[in-house]
């Protein structure tokens, strides 16, 4: 049965899989590839069936954990719009990447496995995140809180190197002080006077 033909989860399922992703990111991210999925059962509160019936596999397992870390990056859109100003919203949110990109991090090797035996975590994030960045960006430009002559993509790229050299946990406050450099610069410049 392929992802689209299934039937939604029940609401007790859905919160055991979320416990399960959200245990596989803090775990893979300490111990690497060689993480055990009972710990990771163990840290869900679950049974080690119900990870093995939710995920069959470790590589299944890794790559739904690093989906759902993009996935819930980039849902985050709408309620941080909904309550923040949109400049508050963009700052709060490359906050939440860089809190990604220490996941990613911390998951590297396992990534690696999982690209290395044919599957493909990364699919479509890069351009989901995109789209989320450009949202964000086009809401604050449209409310004057930011520059317009700055392109989304010049923000990824930002972001994308701030997470490059600056995505381990004990760098979090480099990372910090990057971002805001990176935020300073898109605030609206006064015009010269002629």
């Amino acid at each position: 049965m392929s992802d689209a033909t299934k039937r939604p989860l029940r609401a007790d399922a859905r919160r055991n899989r979320d416990k399960i992703l959200a245990a596989a990111v803090r775990v893979f991210s300490e111990e690497g590839l060689d993480a055990h999925l009972e710990r990771i059962a163990r840290e869900a509160g679950v049974g080690s069936g119900t990870l093995y019936r939710n995920f069959p596999t470790r590589e299944a397992l890794i790559e739904a954990a690093y989906r759902n870390e993009v996935a819930r990056l980039c849902d985050s859109v709408p309620g941080l719009l909904a309550e923040l100003s949109p400049a508050e919203a963009l700052r709060a949110w490359t906050r939440r990447f860089i809190d990604y990109a220490t996941a990613k991090f911390g998951m590297a090797d396992a990534l690696r496995a999982v690209v290395a035996s044919g599957g493909d975590p990364y699919g479509d994030s890069r351009e989901l995140i995109q789209s989320a960045l450009t949202a964000l960006m086009a809401a604050a430009a449209a409310a004057g809180e930011i520059r317009s002559d700055i392109r989304s993509t010049d923000m990824f790229a930002a972001l994308a190197g701030i997470a490059l050299t600056s995505a381990r946990p004990d760098q979090r406050e480099q990372a910090e002080r990057l971002l805001d450099l990176v935020l300073d610069g898109l605030r609206p410049t006064a015009p010269r006077p002629a």
